[in-house]
């Protein structure tokens, strides 16, 4: 896809975003202008903001005697430190996320990377590559090259790790180790304000990074705000002058320029909403707040469908939204600003969805993009979970459809005893049902221990894809809380576009693929667009008491020479504890089909299927059917979860692949395969049997 062509697609599936986004480029020239033209924040500008006349009384004009009631100020730490204690583990986990804060040992997307305590960071390393990014204003910035990504350092930049040390100082008694504590928070982020100018080097190339720095730096400020070593004027003047100089930096580089605005654009508001509410006397603040509130407002509706589901088209990028959107709100309920019951109601949606979608285990699918991402630096959560999201909304909202389970250590953190007791009062909600959110694209089967989500709808972010991939009629099975058949994930982003590329193609999803051919075309010059061309909805979702029923369908074949659609119907068979499947083929000519069912791990094997197998396949299909005489048994040699049974006439095979089960890690992983020659109208018929 040509440039006119991506542009075409743009204007066609988003219109007048075009128009908004030559008129917002325009705003963003005249705002970059005004910031070349501002003050640097030094410390006769942050005196005269503060209302002090020497730089010694900064500490209690900013830290003193504050109003706000937000998760962090000191005013909150008892009620905090009570909520943690009904957790089990919780203070020791705080205390661990310290320590290695202390020892400077950050998890960069599964590469560990330790500079030791007390010791300069090396701010700028891709750890994966050992690439050094220069110390450069950032309009001559080489960001992107191939072997290389920013996102490494970015871990590191966002300085979570602030908030780890913060942690360990509120559940720490001992008053040397509390003071440990605030001694490394003050050396690391006076290391880091050293080591990366304003505007210099690869912390500053995205508004994204340098607005969640700022909130998390802002909010490990407060909770350190009784340490003497905070309240010193050396260290107290640069970072009040660096918060001023981030927000500055944010409102003039507000990522607002695309032709639709994504979560990028919402962390932008959320880094000028959270430090200009903690800190109101910074200047500029009065305006900025007010920005960010309206913006989120804003997004909310833009990027947040009626019926909760996130408009990324990632379920990632949805745990990603939902934390951003909560952190703002809890930080405007706790300084008394409103964001209207428009947006918390939407919100509140939000968290219903994450329920429908996880296993028991708390796991979500992957389903398009997911590059790890996440706002609340509380607790260590693997790639992808999303179930203590469910805990955090209860406790926010006292909801009783998300009631049951443990409260998460992220309630006790930023909504103390009284989250914890809203959490408490609730009863167990009842068991999530199957359910479709038709214009996030996703569809959720339930039952027989199993969850099997499905992608059909339309390209996320209306239409531009950037975080979608070419997986329409694919799926995820998770079943007893494991994935059994996964999306091999993403890989990574620029560090290799063509494994970016890879995993998104119509190969890498568990769906069919005709002639070789792309469901839409994937230009592989834009890593981060992919405009509809499949077209892909539900037919009919029918759920039932013993079998659910969903039929989708995509037209992305329908531009081959020989035109074809595809229909894929779904049954969970709850008494025969089993999953049918059916591709349909609604066209001319004749076509190659391979079809594919990725699997997370190396754990499969050709099998004889025994009768019981065989017979509960045959019931679930619903009509006679010849099965190949070998099924594909998955999980562990002699402990098998499921088997894969293909209809007769299927070629079918085995194939080494890779699974990615977060950003920047590919594992070792096997693929089953089935292929045929196919006439329209016509169709292949599937089943995977659970244990």
């Amino acid at each position: 896809m040509g440039t006119l062509d991506y542009y075409a697609a743009i204007a066609r599936l988003a219109p007048g975003a075009l128009a908004l986004s030559a008129m917002r480029r325009v705003q963003g020239v005249a705002r970059q202008a005004r910031y070349r033209r501002r003050e640097r924040t030094d410390e006769v500008l942050l005196l005269q903001a503060f209302g002090a006349a020497r730089a010694e009384e900064l500490a209690e004009r900013a830290l003193g005697n504050r109003a706000s009631r937000v998760w962090c100020e000191l005013s909150q730490r008892d009620s905090v430190l009570e909520a943690l204690a009904a957790i089990p583990g919780a203070r020791e986990r705080a205390r661990a996320r310290a320590q290695a804060a202390l020892r400077q040992e950050w998890d960069v997307f599964g590469t560990r990377v330790a500079f030791g305590e007390g010791r300069p960071v090396d701010w700028s390393l891709d750890a994966l590559s050992g690439h050094r990014y220069p110390l450069a204003p950032v309009d001559r910035m080489p960001l992107h090259s191939k072997g290389n990504d920013p996102k490494y350092p970015w871990v590191m930049g966002r300085l979570d790790s602030a908030v780890a040390l913060a942690q360990g100082y509120w559940v720490e008694t001992s008053p040397d180790e509390r003071a440990r504590l605030s001694s490394a928070f003050a050396m690391q982020v006076l290391d880091f304000l050293q080591a990366n100018p304003v505007g210099q080097g690869v912390h500053w190339t995205c508004a994204m990074e340098v607005a969640l720095r700022a909130a998390n730096l802002a909010q490990a400020l407060v909770m350190f705000s009784d340490a003497a070593v905070v309240r010193r004027p050396e260290f107290l003047v640069p970072v009040l002058g660096s918060l001023a100089d981030h927000l500055s930096w944010v409102e003039a580089h507000l990522e607002d320029r695309g032709a639709v605005p994504n979560n990028h654009l919402v962390s932008n508001y959320v880094g000028l909403l959270v430090v200009g509410l903690l800190f109101p006397q910074l200047p500029d603040t009065s305006r900025q707040v007010s920005v960010a509130v309206s913006g989120l407002c804003e997004q909310m509706s833009a990027q947040v469908h009626v019926e909760g589901t996130s408009f990324e088209g990632s379920i990632p990028y949805h745990r990603l939204s939902v934390e951003l959107f909560t952190l703002a709100l809890l930080v405007a309920r706790g300084s008394g600003v409103a964001l209207g019951t428009a947006y918390e109601t939407r919100l509140r949606r939000m968290f219903h969805v994450v329920r429908a979608w996880c296993s028991e285990t708390g796991l979500a699918p992957q389903l398009g993009d997911n590059d790890s991402g996440r706002v609340f630096p509380l607790r260590e959560r693997g790639d992808l979970e999303q179930g203590y999201l469910v805990g955090l909304g209860a406790a926010l909202f006292g909801d009783a459809g998300l009631g049951g389970g443990e409260p998460p250590d992220e309630a006790a953190w930023l909504l103390g005893q009284a989250g914890m007791e809203r959490h408490r009062r609730l009863s167990p909600a009842a068991p999530s049902l199957s359910v479709s959110f038709p214009e996030g694209g996703f569809h959720v089967l339930r039952g027989a221990g199993a969850v099997v989500t499905v992608s059909a709808g339309k390209q996320g972010q209306r239409g531009v894809g950037g975080h979608s991939h070419n997986d329409k009629l694919s799926f995820e099975l998770h079943l007893g809380g494991r994935p059994l058949i996964v999306d091999p994930g993403t890989g990574s982003y620029t560090r290799e576009p063509a494994m970016r590329n890879a995993f998104r193609g119509t190969a890498a999803h568990n769906t069919v693929q005709v002639d070789g051919a792309e469901q839409a075309p994937l230009d592989p010059a834009r890593l981060f667009a992919l405009p509809e061309g499949a077209k892909a909805r539900v037919v009919a979702f029918l759920p039932g008491s013993s079998v659910d029923r969903l039929r989708v369908r995509h037209d992305g074949y329908r531009m081959l020479p020989a035109p074809v659609g595809i229909e894929r119907t779904f049954r969970l068979n709850r008494h025969e504890r089993a999953l049918a499947g059916c591709d349909s083929f609604i066209g001319t000519g004749q076509h190659e089909v391979i079809g594919r069912f990725h699997l997370p791990d190396e754990q499969a094997r050709r099998v004889t299927p025994d009768a019981q197998v065989l017979a509960r396949a045959q019931r679930a299909a619903e009509e006679p059917l010849e099965f190949e005489p070998l099924a594909v048994e998955l999980g562990p040699a002699g402990a098998p979860l499921a088997w894969i049974l293909l209809e007769r006439g299927l070629e079918s095979g085995l194939v080494a692949s890779g699974y990615s089960p977060g950003y920047g890690r590919v594992v070792p992983a096997m693929t089953v395969e089935f292929r045929r020659q196919v006439k329209p109208p016509t169709g292949l018929r599937w089943l995977v049997v659970f244990r």
